[in-house]
């Protein structure tokens, strides 16, 4: 038979309820403000990690460096062995789809500091970035990518290209974007193709394709080594103003193509600039002091990045070489002002 409660205890159950109500707060306090040395542990754990984060990151420097089979790419990675000191200084090569579209990158991803471009990749932002020669500033000036319009025997000028077809290399190379650029400079229109340029060279020796325009550091291999029956040419593009705001003079000589150009002959022609770039932060900014350290790095090792076993481009890089179109980062300037007194300093 079940025992009703008397009502006495009920009275004391009644009273210890809220006794028990206004315990359990101050209980839950003392663990908060208590914690066991396992719980101690795992507090100090996050904060331990965050704090390795920040020093990783406090010296890390995001490069854009383009397309995993082109030139930017592996002197971004030759760029990163040289000036790596630990802690002290990352450099992040990062593969991209081309050093054309690198300056969307530094304008727009997080992590990215620098970029190597195309002059003229300027071109496209005019109008939806106005202030585009503010935002971004050159740290050098890498080498020049020279035009190279080759052409079958029955073409005799630029002129004779409209209407015909005219292959630019693959998307997201510099000769897809610069080459329609400088044909739409030069007035000229033609059919448009981006295949590889291996397969148009082919299409060119059966008659199915008048010309490819290649965009890159001269000598090709694909016209030092290859057989070209009589008539095969490179057409003579004249620098003038039309191409001063990105562009430099160039010319193609008979030493770097025998089989191509007369000896004592020379093909006039443009290059463009591929440059190394760095978002313009303010210089009291963490951001502005990564890329200060990082162009002191880079500019007191440029030796070592001409020695052997690194790209031969090296060589031919001039640290106070200009870009056209954009101004030098302050902290690049300054070193280069710094080394100029130096020199002039008496002994």
């Amino acid at each position: 038979m079940n025992m009703m409660p008397r009502p006495s205890s009920l009275l004391l159950l009644a009273a210890l309820v809220p006794l028990a109500m206004m315990l359990q707060p101050a209980d839950l306090e003392a663990q908060t403000t208590q914690p066991s040395k396992g719980n101690a542990q795992a507090v100090r754990r996050p904060l331990a990690q965050e704090r390795e984060k920040d020093r990783m990151n406090a010296w890390t420097v995001g490069l854009a460096g383009g397309l995993l089979e082109g030139a930017p790419i592996r002197l971004a990675a030759e760029m990163a062995r040289v000036v790596d000191d630990g802690e002290n200084l990352h450099l992040l090569p990062i593969v991209t789809r081309g050093a054309t579209e690198n300056l969307n990158s530094l304008l727009y991803l997080r992590g990215i500091d620098t970029a190597i471009i195309n002059s003229d990749a300027l071109e496209e932002y005019k109008i939806q970035v106005p202030q585009i020669r503010t935002r971004i500033a050159y740290l050098l000036n890498l080498f020049p990518s020279e035009l190279h319009i080759f052409v079958r025997p029955e073409i005799a000028s630029l002129q004779d290209l409209a209407g015909k077809k005219v292959n630019f290399n693959t998307q997201g190379t510099a000769a897809a974007y610069s080459g329609p650029l400088i044909f739409s400079r030069l007035g000229v229109e033609v059919e448009k193709t981006f295949i590889p340029h291996q397969l148009a060279l082919e299409q060119m020796r059966k008659g199915e394709m008048a010309a490819v325009v290649f965009i890159t550091s001269k000598p090709v291999d694909a016209f030092v080594r290859g057989r070209w029956d009589a008539g095969f040419k490179f057409l003579p593009v004249q620098y003038d103003s039309k191409f001063e705001d990105y562009y430099l003079p160039a010319t193609l000589e008979t030493n770097e193509y025998p089989n191509l150009i007369k000896q004592g002959e020379r093909v006039s022609t443009i290059a463009v600039p591929t440059a190394l770039v760095a978002f313009n932060w303010p210089p009291r900014s963490n951001r502005y002091q990564r890329i200060a350290r990082f162009v002191d790095y880079l500019f007191s090792r440029i030796d070592r990045l001409q020695a052997p076993g690194f790209d031969p481009k090296w060589k031919s890089i001039n640290l106070a070489a200009t870009v056209p179109g954009l101004t030098r980062f302050q902290a690049a300037q300054e070193w280069l002002d710094r080394k100029a007194r130096s020199a002039q300093a008496p002994p």
